[in-house]
Order: C-alpha cells, then structure tokens, then sequence
C-alpha cells in the first residue's frame, strides 16, 4: 500500500491505525521477528500492516522513544542492538526488583498460590517434554511472574518491571537456556511456591534471587557464545 496524496489520516480510525502499527511493529520487534540492526521502510511496513505510512510513522518515533529503535541520519530507522552492557543493566535492575516484589508477595495477602502452583506444575510438564515448546514455556514463565507481581500488591513496582523486561533478548530468555537449565528453573518455581505458600519473605527473596542469577548467567553466556561464533573465520 502505498501513502496516499491527501492530507493524513485523522478522525475515529486514525488512532487505531497508529495503535495497530504501534502493537504490530513492536511485537516484532520483542518477538525477534525484527532483529537488531534491520532498517525499516515506512512503505513496506505499511504494506504488511495494512495502513498509511502516516500512522507507520508515528508508530516508529514512540518506539524510538522507548528505545526499541534508533534512528540514523541519511540512514533511516533500524531495530536498535542490544550490546552486553545492556543486558547487564537490565538482569541487574531485575534481580533488585524482583526478589523484593517476591517478598512483598509472601505477606500482602494477595498472591494467588493456587494459581502460581499451577503455573509451576505446567511449567514441570512443558520442560519435561520430549520436544520443547520454547514459545509455550516462555508464557508459563511469564504468567507465573505476573502472578507473583500481581501479589505484591504494589501497583507501580510491577509497571516498572514490565517496562524492564520488554527487550528483545530479556524476553526470549528461555531460547538461551540447556534442558539443564530449564529444569532448573522449574525446580525455582516450584520453591517459590512453597517459600510464598509459608509467607517466610527473606526466603521468598533469596530463591528469586538466585532465579534471577540463572537467567543471567544463561543470557550471558549464549550471548559471548554467539558473539565468539559470528568473529569466527568463515568455514573454507
């Protein structure tokens, strides 16, 4: 589709327009579907979402603004690369705010430990599997720490972890782990269960704590892993 010659969109459609190319661009970009480095083009990205160039554009300079893309002069705009100094800031501002959500969780009297017991014992399936979904594991986890953030009862903490955790790499977290590590991080879960289960908050904390460490770890290594791979010589 390409960007019409009269004025831009406005009226009731134009802001579901932009929150539609808003969501979709942005989902590709967490998904990995859009990698670090990659341009994009208004035209083409207007084409695949089915809207003008106009919310296409607005779209891209709110993503700018989160940090998601970057733009270059005479270049246009890329998919911003995240280096391992990031990534350590961002597992670094986690493993402060998360044990301590964990601990908030463990006496608030608002955690849902049904819940998060069954989001434990899925988990345990889905790793256990002969061919793992890392899609399906990733939501499990991701559910099993909202319930947890939810508990806290404190509104504004669990928006700023979200806000944290929404990078590319942080995201796809479990793509980076061993089936050694998976199960791993399911024995954590099913720890945090019981810690949570006995309103104890210093062992909530520590047991997070330690949850957190494995992501980095992981995270970290498969990133020098890919780094060492990409500098290598090409294969003759």
């Amino acid at each position: 589709m390409t960007e019409s010659t009269s004025t831009p969109e406005a009226g009731p459609d134009s802001g579901y327009a932009t929150s539609l190319a808003y969501s979709t661009i942005r989902e590709q970009i967490l998904s990995g579907e859009l990698t670090g480095g990659q341009r994009l083009r208004e035209d083409e990205l207007a084409t695949m979402i089915g809207v003008s160039r106009t919310p296409v554009r607005e779209a891209l300079r709110s993503l700018a603004a989160e940090g998601l893309l970057r733009y270059e002069r005479n270049r246009g705009v890329r998919v911003e690369s995240w280096t391992l100094k990031d990534l350590e800031e961002v597992h670094g501002l986690r493993m402060l705010l998360e044990p301590y959500a964990t601990a908030l969780a463990a006496t608030s009297g608002k955690l849902d430990i049904v819940e998060l017991a069954r989001l434990a014992n899925e988990m345990d399936e889905a790793v256990l599997r002969s061919r793992l979904d890392i899609n399906h594991i990733t939501e499990i986890n991701n559910q099993f720490h909202n319930t947890i953030m939810e508990g806290s009862g404190n509104q504004r903490l669990r928006i700023l972890v979200n806000s944290i955790v929404q990078v590319p790499t942080v995201r796809r977290t479990f793509a980076q782990y061993t089936p050694e590590d998976l199960r791993r991080s399911a024995a954590h879960h099913r720890e945090l269960v019981e810690s949570l289960r006995s309103g104890d908050p210093v062992w909530a904390e520590s047991v997070m704590r330690a949850h957190m460490r494995l992501g980095w770890i992981s995270t970290q290594r498969r990133f020098l892993e890919s780094a060492q791979g990409s500098s290598s010589p090409p294969t003759p």
